[in-house]
């Protein structure tokens, strides 16, 4: 072989292995981008609530088989939502400093391409929760998506309606879960839905006072008003803050759990008021950063409470 030809196949080795490097990189940025698009915190947070729901609607027996589809097939919807969210809120995403890098207002994911994984992941996941769980909860789960893109988030520009309208899909995981279990839509289905619906009202103020330059910039309606230095706000938190103190206790009131939720529920529920009231009685970042703080706090503590109280009712008999 002569010097030549082997400086050749040298340099055909080389690029090769260049190109299959690009490849990789380019599938690994692929992947990092569509699990920041899948907002992973938001995913587990809805298994967690899924689970709840699931498991207070099992006081017999538990079918972790069912439990384990149910919740891929909930998270394929959720990412699905999230997705479409994006894609339709790339304009105004653009605007705003905080999201101006997501994958898709940056322009690394082209809309066509995200639409139709969103559109396959919704197709497989409703597949799944109708065939392996139940339809009741595959439609519950299709029309949170539905509510979420073409409800909330069609409405953020146009209305502080959008947040209202937002709480209902951001309500709906517990309830799911209850679904998937078997269970059906009563007072235990409703309670669970007004702990979760009731709760998002302080914490979504709270983040959207946090980050209301941006979102006015961007021309999101997500406070009541961005001229009242917060006031409107602030009443409106601290009066969903004081409708979630009687509400945290409607578990109990239905039967699904007992005093220790009750007691948990009340400490817990008035906390978050008082971090309320204080946010409306000087309304800066900093106390905003503290509502929301607790607010996060809140939900997880009362989760725990209700199954550990449930569980605890359940083993007595």
């Amino acid at each position: 072989m002569s010097i030549v030809s082997g400086s050749q196949s040298a340099n055909a080795v080389a690029e090769d292995a260049l190109s299959v490097d690009s490849f990789n990189a380019v599938l690994r940025q692929r992947a990092a981008d569509y699990a920041e698009l899948c907002r992973p915190r938001i995913a587990v947070m809805t298994m967690i609530s899924v689970a709840v729901g699931f498991t207070l609607a099992s006081p017999i027996s538990f079918q972790a088989t069912t439990l384990l589809l149910a919740l891929c097939g909930i998270v394929l919807l959720v990412a699905a939502s999230s997705i479409l969210n994006q894609c339709l809120e790339r304009p105004t995403d653009r605007l705003m400093t905080r999201t101006m890098q997501r994958p898709i207002a940056s322009g690394r994911l082209p809309v066509a391409e995200a639409v139709t994984v969103a559109s396959a992941i919704t197709a497989i996941g409703f597949w799944m929760l109708w065939t392996a769980v139940n339809p009741d909860t595959a439609i519950a789960t299709l029309a949170t998506l539905l509510t979420y893109v073409l409800g909330y988030t069609v409405l953020k520009t146009k209305t502080s309606f959008c947040t209202t309208v937002g709480a209902v899909p951001g309500a709906m995981p517990p309830v799911l879960g209850w679904l998937a279990a078997g269970g059906h839509w009563g007072y235990e289905a409703l309670a669970l839905f007004g702990v979760f619906f009731v709760w998002q009202f302080p914490h979504f103020l709270a983040i959207g006072w946090i980050h209301r330059k941006d979102y006015e910039q961007a021309g999101l309606r997500m406070l009541p008003s961005f001229k009242d230095n917060g006031l409107l706000t602030g009443l409106i938190a601290v009066a969903y803050a004081a409708a979630f103190v009687p509400i945290s206790a409607m578990p109990t009131q239905v039967g699904m759990s007992g005093d220790l939720y009750l007691c948990v529920a009340l400490a817990v529920s008035v906390s978050y008021l008082i971090y309320s009231i204080r946010f409306l009685m000087v309304r800066t970042d900093e106390r905003a950063r503290k509502l929301l703080y607790v607010s996060l706090f809140c939900l997880p503590l009362l989760l725990v409470a209700m199954v550990v109280d449930f569980l605890r009712l359940t083993a007595m008999g």
